[in-house]
């Protein structure tokens, strides 16, 4: 039986801080309480936090680990690792992988593997596609951390644009829908446009142009539209536009809330002024925006309007994010680095510890 003492650190937990002992037995909390109240048995490992600020881990709600089909990048052994390194201790996977995880045995798969080398605790999305609707709906809810749906296509083709399967999903499943909103018929008018002037030299700048904030806000509030006519419990990744922020609410409880919403790291970080010297290397979907967008998002999860803080994890090879604009994918390596970026900000003003 395993047990430690954290004895006299500040735990910062659910808004408040306070001078707390902590036991853990055998890989669980099991007490709190008030600074110098609990005592040490011989068998139990002392550490002393005084001084030192004591918090949870996170949950990182959206990363791409790469396994299978694409461990050239990273695999769910390293980049656990990773996420344990950075201060994340759980994390929902995306179903983008290679096979994509479209049927319930691909899924079952990767919570095999999961469990054979994760170092952090984990769930799986379900990928929804157009023609794979009957395999989602078998999904089960008691396990499955939700079905991800692709509005807007990204890295892989899991675009989801029938209507009736839409409508399906969020009408018939009776678990969490997470929604990459970005409306697919803006991208393509904007990409021509920009391809006619470019050819295939398209600056890197374009790319906010490109996937731009109303193909963001088109596809959104068609999420919350669906959700709201079918009462689904619908989650809204990455956030990247101060439009969108007005689709949600903070005048209810997070527990009432049907439809949440979230914000990335990048988003929270990052300006289009940056494109200029960091290039593709801050290429996501969505695109990082102006910084009155980033302003925005940040006022949005101070106030609540935005629920969760993620990291959008996706890494890639060097070599592929050197890439032209159309040929380097979209994505940045970001568990490892999420939590110290938070406590920058903090440090700066934007987020208070709590």
């Amino acid at each position: 039986m395993s047990k430690y003492l954290i004895k006299n650190g500040t735990v910062v937990n659910e808004g408040t801080r306070q001078a707390a002992d902590i036991l853990v037995e055998n890989e669980f909390i099991s007490k709190i309480a008030p600074a110098g109240t609990i005592e040490a048995d011989a068998h139990t490992e002392v550490i002393d936090a005084t001084g030192k600020l004591v918090i949870p881990g996170m949950i990182d709600d959206q990363v791409h680990f790469r396994e299978p089909g694409l461990t050239h990048k990273a695999e769910i052994a390293t980049e656990s690792a990773a996420a344990v390194a950075g201060g994340i201790t759980t994390y929902m996977e995306m179903p983008n992988t290679v096979p994509q995880a479209l049927t319930q045995e691909l899924l079952q798969r990767k919570y095999d593997r999961a469990a054979e080398v994760s170092m952090a605790n984990y769930s799986f999305f379900m990928g929804a596609s157009n023609d794979n609707l009957e395999e989602v709906l078998k999904t089960n809810a008691k396990d499955v951390c939700g079905i991800k749906v692709f509005m807007g296509s990204s890295t892989g083709n899991m675009l989801v644009d029938k209507e009736e399967v839409l409508h399906r999903i969020f009408c018939e499943s009776d678990m969490l829908v997470a929604t990459h909103c970005e409306e697919e018929a803006v991208i393509r008018k904007n990409t021509a446009i920009y391809k006619e002037k470019y050819g295939e030299d398209v600056p890197i700048h374009a790319h906010p142009i490109i996937r731009s904030a109303e193909a963001c806000y088109a596809s959104s509030s068609k999420a919350v539209e669906l959700a709201t006519k079918c009462d689904a419990r619908l989650h809204i990744l990455h956030i990247s536009t101060a439009k969108e922020i007005d689709l949600f609410r903070n005048d209810i409880s997070l527990g009432e809330k049907r439809i949440t919403a979230e914000a990335c790291i990048h988003h929270l970080w990052f300006t289009d002024a940056q494109y200029a010297d960091k290039g593709t290397f801050i290429k996501w979907n969505p695109a990082v925006k102006a910084e009155s967008d980033r302003e925005a998002i940040r006022a949005a999860v101070n106030s609540g309007k935005i629920d969760v803080i993620a990291t959008d994890h996706a890494p890639h090879t060097l070599e592929e994010k050197n890439n032209s604009y159309f040929s380097a994918p979209s994505g940045g390596p970001l568990v490892q680095h999420a939590m110290p970026a938070l406590f920058q900000l903090m440090h700066e003003g934007v987020f208070s510890m709590e």
